[in-house]
């Protein structure tokens, strides 16, 4: 059973730390748990924002949701599912989260017929935006992504190998980590995708084994497009990483953020991050959501 909040039946109210949380449209403070997300971390989610009442790339959200549950072989709800969720308390600005898990289910990893998804919104204050343009700083995890084909490029719910990757430094110069795979080829950040520029193509690891591949992630692929540079995936080599004109990682909250050092090796402010900012941001405004 799914226990309300406090608060009137139906009223999004936010909690003590100001977060609006929602389970299957009603304020809900618990899970069950007997829910498959806390036994096993079979679900999926995406973390993206509200901004000056809109949300940017929100069909791209929608549409990766859904085929990253039908991988998992959950049904996804309506999107005007989750719109009606946020567009009841409508924020001007807001950090979001939403989470599909399977449902509940007895002990034991088969899943039942009669399963029931739950769908679960959070909206959260957003913080302060960051000026990172100048660049941050990266380190490689000790931590390997691991190899799975059959989840590879899908947002789950269990993200254990990113907080065993995050766990390893505490210095807040530190922007992200970058995790690399079995064979020492670069994947992601525990938080991020790759991005880098290789005479004058934009370049994405190849996700075919692991990783997740962020909606952000084909969004620039996209911008790059639209600038007539060349675009692909490809394996990228640790080493071929620090041999690129320019990196960047990505995500939906941070947006594009050009890498500046990693290691001993420092990438100069280049043309393209002026260029392809602008041309995500232009997209960001062609494909903006608005609930109020």
């Amino acid at each position: 059973m799914i226990v309300p909040a406090a608060g009137a039946p139906g009223q999004q109210s936010p909690s003590a730390d100001g977060v609006i949380r929602l389970v299957d449209g009603v304020p809900a403070g618990v899970l069950p748990l007997a829910d498959r997300s806390i036994q096993f971390g079979d679900g999926v989610f995406r973390t993206l924002f509200i901004r000056d009442g809109g949300i940017p790339f929100w069909q791209r959200h929608m549409d990766k949701l859904a085929r990253d549950a039908a991988a998992l072989g959950i049904t996804a709800p309506a999107a005007g599912d989750w719109l009606a969720d946020l567009r009841a308390p409508a924020p001007a600005s807001a950090t979001i989260k939403l989470v599909l898990t399977r449902g509940e289910s007895p002990r034991g990893y088969a899943v039942p017929d009669d399963c029931m998804p739950h769908r679960i919104t959070q909206i959260a204050p957003r913080a302060p935006a960051v000026d990172r343009s100048a660049g941050v700083t990266v380190r490689i995890c000790e931590t390997r992504a691991s190899w799975q084909p059959r989840l590879a490029g899908i947002k789950h719910l269990n993200r254990l190998e990113n907080v065993l990757a995050r766990s390893e430094w505490s210095d807040p110069a530190i922007f992200d980590g970058l995790l690399l795979d079995r064979d020492g080829d670069v994947i992601e950040g525990t938080m991020s995708n790759i991005v880098l520029l290789e005479q004058g193509a934009l370049l994405t690891p190849q996700l075919d084994g692991g990783g997740v591949a962020g909606v952000m992630r084909d969004v620039i692929a996209e911008a790059a497009s639209g600038l007539g540079w060349s675009t692909g995936e490809a394996r990228i080599s640790l080493a071929r990483l620090l041999q690129a004109e320019s990196v960047w990682l990505c995500n939906s909250l941070t947006g594009l953020v050009p890498v500046a050092r990693l290691g001993e090796r420092d990438w100069p402010a280049h043309p393209a991050d002026q260029l392809l900012a602008e041309r995500v941001a232009a997209l960001a405004i062609e494909e903006t959501e608005w609930i109020r």
